[in-house]
Formats: structure tokens, C-alpha cells, sequence
């Protein structure tokens, strides 16, 4: 049988993509989570009792942050509405057995992504969406000024954290002697530094500075050293392939949708634009949302829900907001940061 060179190229074509040239692929079918978050309608997403940026419940309980916009983002990508999100209220140490257990579907709340949680705890990380390290606040008046000067200290610090070993294995390490004074959640943590229990009080260095929005301006003071990596990142439970593609594709969308100058005001818009990347990234082309059992208009719908990353960070953490965060590691890998997403091709 005599092949042409055209017909050998869409045979080798077909054979690359799993599916005749030109034929749209067929819906992925849903595995055991998008299944059940189908079932009963709604993502269970885990919720913080306060940090500033990050997860703050409102007049109504709903949280906002960076951290729930992205469980919105991943509600729109499945559900097709950000609104259908449960949340629930976890600890640091409660987290974790309750995405285990199923309870929760996505955990995203300020969680620094580790060797022990991915492999012993059985969790799977997507993109960091926030680049962080561990700091230190002390009172103005106490003359402290570096880390170093907390010898003898008390610091409070939360337990079941990473927080809690990273000030173990600083004080070990410089030889800096320490008590670390340790309650179950963030909320008692505040209030036992804010009542003088402690001398210090260490946390990630973006949620302290949430934290300093809230005080009295000038009786309070941040330390400049940063003694651990912090990438906190939206997490799920092991074994199940397609809910951790759907969580980490969502995310890379919205960064994708950053760099293409895709916003929540212009999405509609930009379905007409000629752009290959745009009309991938929006369903135009491609069968991107079907190969992961969703709608092809996936992305288009978390970028219509919560805009894109750039967005989501100016509205919580930006230069509009009490925290002021500067971009820094947490800017596109094209203006000088770590914010970086495969290509969707």
C-alpha cells in the first residue's frame, strides 16, 4: 500500500494524539472526586479563622483571599459557578487528616508545600502561588532589632506547623536559645503575643505583615531575617490523577491568562482575539478541558469568576491593600520572578 507524505503525517499525527486528525477528543470520563464534587454540587475547600490576604471570613462567613479565590477558581473550572464552594474552618493540625479522610477536597490555606507532607502524608502539591519565608515581630520598645538578639526569648508559635520546626532548626543551628511557647491555632497565638506571653511571635513573613496592618502603627516592628523557604501551595489527597491535574491546571491558568493579558473585564472580549495561546487558554481550540473530564470553556470560566493571577494578588495583597506586598518572587517569570506555568499546548 503506497502512502502520500500528507497522509503519513496526519497517520503519525494521530497516532501522537490518540485520536484521527481533525476529530474532536472525546470527554475524559470523571474519576472518584470529580465525580463526587458533581454529585453534591458544591467543592469542599478548606477556610482560615484569619489571616490577613490569604483567608479572612466576611460579615457572612464567606472567606476572602488569595487562598479562597483559588478553591473559586477551581469551583468555576468544575461546577461552572465559584459560588459553590463549602468551606470549612480547619487548624493547622486538622487540615491535613481532613483531606486524608475525604472531609475536604482541596486544601488552600497558607500551606508550605514539604517532603513529609507529599510522601508520608500521601498529598499531591500544585503551583506555588505564593512564594513566602518565616519571620519574626517583636514589640518596638524591646530594643530587638535581629533574630539573633531573641536569645533567651519567648516566642509563640503554632502548632502543627511548619513554623514551629523551622524556629527549633534556626535556634539549633545559630545557637540561640529559645522558648517556644506553642497554641493550637493562629487566632490564640496573636492574642497570647498581643497579652506579652511572648517576647516574639514568628510567622510566615507575608502573614505577619497582615498582621502589622492590624496593630498600632509603630509599637510593633518586623525582624529583616527570613530563616526558612516557604512555598505555600493548594494541595489534594493522592490517588486520584485527574482531580490534581484540574487543580493544577486551574492554577496555571490563571497565571497563563496574566501573561496574556487576559483579565475578568476583557475575557469576553478576547474570545474573538487571534491569538493560538488566548484561544487555547479560553476553549476556542483544543480539547484541553475535555482530556480532564471538564467543559472546554474550564479556564475561561475561573478567569471570569476570580480574574487572573496578577489580579488576584493586587485585590488582596497589593499595593491597594493594607498589606502592600510587593510582587518579588511572586511576579511572572518574565518580570523578574518565579511565577511560571508549562505551556498549554
Amino acid at each position: 500500500m503506497r502512502y502520500t507524505a500528507k497522509a503519513l503525517l496526519g497517520a503519525l499525527l494521530a497516532g501522537l494524539l490518540g485520536a484521527p486528525l481533525g476529530a474532536a477528543a472525546q470527554t475524559a470520563s470523571p474519576g472518584p472526586i470529580l465525580a463526587n464534587v458533581r454529585a453534591k454540587g458544591v467543592l469542599d475547600c478548606s477556610g482560615n479563622v484569619g489571616s490577613a490576604g490569604f483567608g479572612v471570613p466576611d460579615s457572612r462567613g464567606e472567606q476572602q483571599g488569595l487562598d479562597p479565590d483559588i478553591c473559586r477558581a477551581i469551583a468555576a473550572a468544575v461546577l461552572g459557578d465559584p459560588a459553590k464552594v463549602r468551606w470549612t474552618v480547619v487548624t493547622s493540625q486538622a487540615r491535613i487528616p481532613m483531606l486524608q479522610s475525604g472531609q475536604l477536597d482541596i486544601i488552600a490555606r497558607t500551606f508550605t508545600w514539604t517532603h513529609g507532607r507529599e510522601v508520608a502524608a500521601g498529598l499531591q502539591f500544585g503551583p506555588v502561588t505564593f512564594y513566602d519565608g518565616q519571620g519574626f515581630i517583636v514589640r518596638a520598645n524591646s530594643g530587638v532589632k535581629h533574630a539573633a538578639e531573641l536569645n533567651g526569648a519567648t516566642v509563640c508559635v503554632g502548632a502543627g506547623s511548619t513554623n514551629e520546626m523551622n524556629l527549633a532548626d534556626w535556634a539549633r543551628t545559630n545557637r540561640v536559645k529559645v522558648q517556644a511557647v506553642v497554641f493550637e491555632n493562629i487566632e490564640d497565638t496573636r492574642k497570647a503575643y498581643m497579652a506579652g506571653r511572648c517576647d516574639a511571635y514568628t510567622l510566615d513573613a507575608s502573614q505577619l505583615a497582615g498582621f502589622l496592618s492590624t496593630l498600632p502603627r509603630g509599637e510593633h516592628l518586623i525582624l529583616p531575617e527570613i530563616i526558612s523557604k516557604e512555598p505555600l501551595t493548594p494541595a489534594v489527597r493522592k490517588g486520584d490523577p485527574q482531580w490534581f491535574d484540574i487543580m493544577r491546571w486551574t492554577v496555571y491558568a490563571l497565571f497563563i491568562a496574566e501573561e496574556l493579558g487576559v483579565t475578568r473585564a476583557n475575557v469576553d472580549q478576547m474570545l474573538e482575539s487571534q491569538n493560538p495561546e488566548v484561544q487555547r487558554l479560553l476553549g476556542v481550540t483544543g480539547d484541553f478541558g475535555p482530556a480532564m473530564g471538564l467543559d472546554r470553556r474550564w479556564a475561561y470560566n475561573a478567569i471570569k469568576a476570580v480574574g487572573n493571577y496578577g489580579e488576584i494578588y493586587d485585590r488582596h495583597l497589593g499595593p491597594d491593600t493594607p498589606l502592600a506586598l510587593p510582587r518579588g518572587l511572586n511576579a511572572l517569570w518574565n518580570k523578574g520572578g518565579l511565577i511560571y506555568a508549562p505551556p498549554l499546548r
